[in-house]
């Protein structure tokens, strides 16, 4: 180790790292209980942490524990603010904190009776914006619904908002921007990399296949030696 500077400076300490002073003590390394430093007048003193909790007998310790609703009620309300969340979601927080089941119900259920909890609300936002947003199909948008723990019946009404032909249009909207990117390749790969875009955001093989075959279509591509209804993995 090479010398130590003044309070205020750094030095190279163990393993040639430079260690930065804090208030008086030089930083020279750090072990189980905390780090190690070399003060300006050349002992050793160790920087230790804090004690877990609130120490015996002080005023924090003797507080009585705190109400199970006031804690479910807060956490839901700090969730609540940061945007819109399913009952399921919001339970689960709730069961992360340790609040009693019974308290959690009753608290969620007061949450959803003035409308503060709604999943079909949600359900459907969630619909329009993913669908709008990130082009996802109905398959990919009921996965991710499923996910939050929104009910199979509230789901398939959420996703059913989305017509045939509004899905369709979107897709072709995803490959249209796709095209250029692809130009060059190989015609059965390029369709490849197409459908199983699509594929991915969930639209039907049926579907994303006959966008790409119109769109290459029209684009003047060589379509000869595409089979009518492949069964491709997505790439």
């Amino acid at each position: 180790m090479r010398g130590l500077g003044s309070a205020g400076r750094c030095v190279v300490g163990l393993q040639g790292r430079v260690w930065p002073s804090v208030g008086g003590t030089q930083l020279i390394g750090s072990c189980a209980g905390g780090l190690v430093g070399v003060g300006v007048s050349g002992y050793r003193r160790r920087r230790r942490r804090g004690p877990e909790g609130p120490a015996d007998g002080s005023p924090a310790a003797d507080a009585p524990p705190a109400d199970p609703e006031a804690v479910a009620r807060d956490a839901c309300l700090r969730m609540l603010t940061m945007g819109p969340k399913t009952r399921a979601q919001l339970a689960e927080a709730l069961r992360r904190k340790n609040v009693p089941d019974d308290v959690a119900e009753a608290v969620l259920g007061r949450f959803t009776d003035v409308g503060l909890i709604d999943d079909e609300a949600f359900a459907q936002a969630w619909v329009q914006s993913r669908h709008t947003g990130r082009g996802l199909a109905k398959r990919a948008l009921a996965a991710e619904l499923r996910q939050r723990g929104v009910a199979d019946e509230t789901v398939k009404d959420a996703v059913q908002t989305l017509d045939s032909e509004q899905e369709e249009r979107t897709a072709r909207e995803l490959i249209d921007r796709k095209l250029a990117s692809t130009r060059g390749v190989e015609p059965t790969k390029r369709t490849r990399r197409l459908v199983g875009m699509l594929a991915r955001k969930g639209y039907s093989p049926g579907l994303a296949y006959r966008v790409v075959k119109e769109a290459l279509a029209e684009e003047g591509a060589d379509l000869e030696d595409l089979p009518d209804d492949p069964t491709w993995d997505n790439e």
